[in-house]
């Protein structure tokens, strides 16, 4: 197995980087503390949450994916539940660190820098303010090609930064504008509405997706599975792939599922009323991949 490198968001999920509840969110102290300032929709149960993360490892756990756990740090947050934000990928050559788009998680690339490099994985290059970069906003379309969002937590900076770290590599970069929905304060990564399922298969919510990025999907073969209305605000859209039309869902979102399957994937659900919805993240903000075989 190799050690890193995951320029793909559907081969399959050898290695991944999570971090469990009672090292993000520590205790129901905590939580009661900040949810409302860090702007969560509700407040998480601390024991619900552990429970509902147990489950979801398990489910990671038997497709075969090793899981590598971050430890607790009092430089961050309830927020660093979710790992795939702090870094901008983890390329065949190396991680390249994010900066946050939002203050409270500027510490998360520091903290999770010296996790990989404890783990032997180099880092290639760091998004420096003013540029600022999260990885729900990178979505690999090819090996050699990836989408990032525009976003109230990417900015232009942050793209070019990106950019003359991977242009040496081959990769092409298609910036993605996004619109203002719900404003600097809500969280509407491109994440927020595609997820790849396969080379070719997408779960998207169509009604945000921009009509120019719409079109590069369709030009490149992708076909789109759209999420209803009712079920975008109950993370439908967040479909994290460990492998190739083998997915995983948040409860409670029946009409993607079934349209998800009748295309031939296998979905796994799982309950997320404290680790998902609170702070809108579903299973792919909560999974940093390390390495996907592809």
């Amino acid at each position: 197995m190799k050690l890193y490198g995951s320029q793909s968001m559907v081969g399959p999920l050898e290695k991944v980087l999570v971090k469990r509840p009672k090292e993000a969110f520590k205790k129901q102290s905590q939580i009661n503390h900040n949810w409302e300032s860090l702007g969560y929709l509700v407040r998480p149960d601390f024991d619900a949450a552990v429970n509902e993360f147990s489950r979801f490892l398990s489910i990671l756990e038997s497709s075969g994916t090793e899981i590598n756990f971050l430890p607790k740090d009092n430089r961050t947050g309830l927020d660093s539940i979710y790992t795939h934000d702090p870094v901008a990928a983890v390329t065949n050559y190396g991680v390249i660190l994010g900066s946050m788009g939002k203050n409270a998680r500027k510490e998360e690339p520091q903290v999770q820098e010296a996790w990989y490099k404890e783990a032997g994985i180099p880092i290639i290059g760091k998004i420096n303010y003013p540029g600022t970069i999260e990885g729900g906003d990178v979505v690999w379309l090819r090996e050699n090609m990836v989408a990032i969002g525009l976003t109230y937590r990417t900015n232009k900076e942050g793209i070019k930064q990106f950019q003359s770290i991977v242009k040496p590599h081959g990769v092409e970069v298609l910036p993605v504008p996004m619109i203002h929905w719900d404003g600097p304060d809500a969280v509407l990564h491109l994440m927020s509405i595609i997820s790849m399922l396969d080379t070719d298969l997408a779960v998207v919510y169509e009604r945000l997706l921009p009509i120019p990025f719409r079109s590069q999907l369709i030009d490149l073969a992708i076909n789109l599975v759209n999420v209803p209305d009712q079920e975008y605000e109950t993370l439908g859209c967040n479909v994290l792939a460990v492998k190739p039309r083998n997915v995983l869902i948040r409860n409670g979102n029946p009409i993607t599922v079934e349209r998800m399957r009748l295309l031939g994937c296998t979905v796994h659900e799982f309950f997320g009323d404290h680790i998902c919805y609170p702070g809108s993240g579903g299973p792919t903000c909560l999974t940093r991949p390390i390495c996907r075989k592809y």
